[in-house]
């Protein structure tokens, strides 16, 4: 599998063995308690991420309605669902999504996946 030429911001939720995970796969990811306070707003972490240029991965719902609500075209996010909280797993889940999706989320999308499939939303979300 190509590593994606996409650079990644890990909410606090993802665990750090799942951006390890990543990283050793050659990703350009960190978590956000990396660069960011503990409790920086979840709408500072996006506004990092757009100036960054950096997808946003999270468990978090409010990240889709802060994007619709804003109108914002970036950063694009990636929401996952799934059953499990193995890193392995979530890690494994995130690869198959971005191989997936890759070019709508360099363009700006929201993507969210779960044990079974990956749905994509283009931003804005109207």
């Amino acid at each position: 599998m190509q590593v994606p030429p996409l650079r990644f911001l890990a909410d606090m939720n993802i665990s750090p063995a799942t951006v390890d995970e990543l990283r050793r796969a050659g990703w350009d990811i960190f978590r956000v308690s990396d660069q960011l306070a503990p409790r920086t707003s979840d709408e500072e972490i996006l506004a990092f991420a757009r100036a960054n240029a950096r997808v946003v991965i999270t468990h978090d719902l409010d990240f889709s309605s802060l994007l619709a609500l804003a109108g914002h075209r970036s950063p694009s996010l990636i929401t996952l669902r799934l059953s499990s909280a193995d890193p392995l797993i979530t890690a494994t889940r995130l690869k198959d999504a971005v191989q997936a999706s890759e070019a709508l989320l360099a363009k700006g999308c929201v993507v969210t996946v779960d044990d079974q499939t990956v749905r994509v939303r283009e931003l804005p979300i109207e």
